[in-house]
């Protein structure tokens, strides 16, 4: 069974840069910015559609990525964008 997103929790859409253009982005989005495109719950509403970058479509929900909450997502992933920084 695939995991599924957390209601209310948005990290991967927030801590990571994005450097792919996008529909309101088109030279991406920086690292700690919410992504324009979530929606009142937190919900990617680009999810689905060809507009969506590589780079989220790829992403998958795992448990050491988005722990037990969304504060400990938002760190890993905010960790991890500082790890893989140029």
């Amino acid at each position: 069974m695939k995991n599924q997103c957390r209601s209310g929790c948005g990290a991967c859409c927030i801590a990571p840069s994005i450097t792919s253009p996008m529909p309101l982005l088109p030279q991406g989005k920086p690292a700690g910015i919410p992504c324009p495109h979530l929606d009142e719950d937190l919900r990617c509403q680009l999810y689905g559609k060809s507009e969506r970058p590589l780079v989220c479509s790829s992403l998958q929900p795992e448990p050491a990525m988005c722990g037990r909450n969304r504060d400990e997502a938002l760190a890993y992933l905010t960790n991890l964008e500082n790890l893989t920084k140029p």
